[in-house]
């Protein structure tokens, strides 16, 4: 999309962490007007290298075309939309859109869209499948719910940030989209370490095991992405088992709501409690591997080869960590 395009809103970014910086780089790297908000000021200082405007306050972006968010949690997220100085704060001026991407109780999406309403603010649901080393490469992908109309206006931008963006209707649909997808990261991350402990407990490496699957049509991108994890024993965090457990157990409630019948799910939120139980805390979830080994009775050490993750640029290989190699 050509910068004139992009040029035709003024935009807003609110929080600055691990994701949200690199995607507010993104769409300065693409000429966009951003103007942007983190509590912690330093952290968004390296956007004004790119052009962005620190702001000290949400509510001074109340002038914005579209506002993206990206904060911890239901608290922040209500803060700094509806917060003392926040984004509807300003009296006869607010928003446009507002885009959110934080992991909100579906109370708080509720009562934010309907003061939201009021201002005349459009608020879409834009839960996001990826990590920074995932935007980095491209591949980010957002799924997004809301008025349509206000889809269309942002969809310019979601594409500079994303390689694909899945509209999925009105309201939090995308929120139940997210739960599902998260779902689906525990169930398979479990799946895969069974079956990698099997293997590897008849003699095969798992390096072979996963190279095998990964060829074959039961690989995706999500093993390619998790076999450095496994191969090497790098369980330095991307998402952890109580974060992990949190989508579960949503999954789960959603699906009491709904009767809909999830036993798979169900076992796995309680091997991840399980492990959460022993100590797995601040690990990568990937750790299920080991939780899985331990089980079985099977020592696991790393093993001292390059492997694909299915991002890298170098050819698409990833080194052990015994060479000193930053992930």
């Amino acid at each position: 999309m050509s910068n004139a395009a992009l040029d035709t809103k003024r935009l807003g970014w609110v929080g600055t962490g691990r994701m949200g910086l690199p995607l507010a780089k993104r769409l300065l790297e693409a000429g966009c007007d951003v103007s942007v908000y983190n509590r912690t000021r330093s952290k968004a200082e390296p956007l004004a290298e790119l052009g962005a405007k620190i702001v000290d306050s949400p509510g001074e972006l109340a002038d914005r075309d579209i506002v993206f968010t990206m904060v911890a949690g239901s608290t922040d997220f209500e803060a700094v939309v509806l917060g003392e100085d926040g984004l509807l704060s300003r009296p006869g001026v607010a928003p446009g859109i507002i885009v959110d991407s934080t992991t909100i109780s579906a109370a708080v999406a509720a009562s934010v869209r309907a003061v939201a309403a009021e201002h005349g603010t459009a608020i879409l649901a834009a839960p996001v499948s990826g990590n920074p080393k995932v935007v980095k490469a491209g591949k980010l992908t957002f799924v997004v719910s809301g008025p349509s109309e206000a889809v269309e206006q942002s969809r310019p931008f979601l594409e500079v940030m994303a390689a694909g963006v899945t509209y999925v209707g009105e309201g939090d649909l995308a929120r139940l989209v997210k739960i599902c997808h998260n779902v689906m990261l525990g169930v398979v991350s479990q799946c895969m370490a069974e079956i990698t402990v099997l293997a590897e407990k008849g003699g095969v490496p798992r390096s072979a095991l996963l190279e095998f699957l990964n060829q074959s049509v039961m690989g995706s991108a999500f093993t390619r992405y998790k076999t450095p994890t496994f191969v090497h024993l790098d369980f330095n965090p991307t998402f952890t088992p109580p974060l992990l457990l949190k989508d579960l157990d949503l999954g789960l409630e959603a699906a009491r709501e709904s009767e809909v019948p999830m036993p798979v799910t169900a076992a796995t939120a309680e091997v991840v409690s399980g492990m959460i139980g022993s100590g797995y805390r601040e690990v990568d979830f990937g750790a299920l591997l080991e939780v899985e080994a331990k089980a079985a009775g099977l020592e696991l050490e790393p093993e001292d080869v390059f492997v694909s993750d299915g991002l890298s640029t170098d050819a698409d290989a990833v080194a052990p960590l015994s060479d000193g190699a930053e992930r």
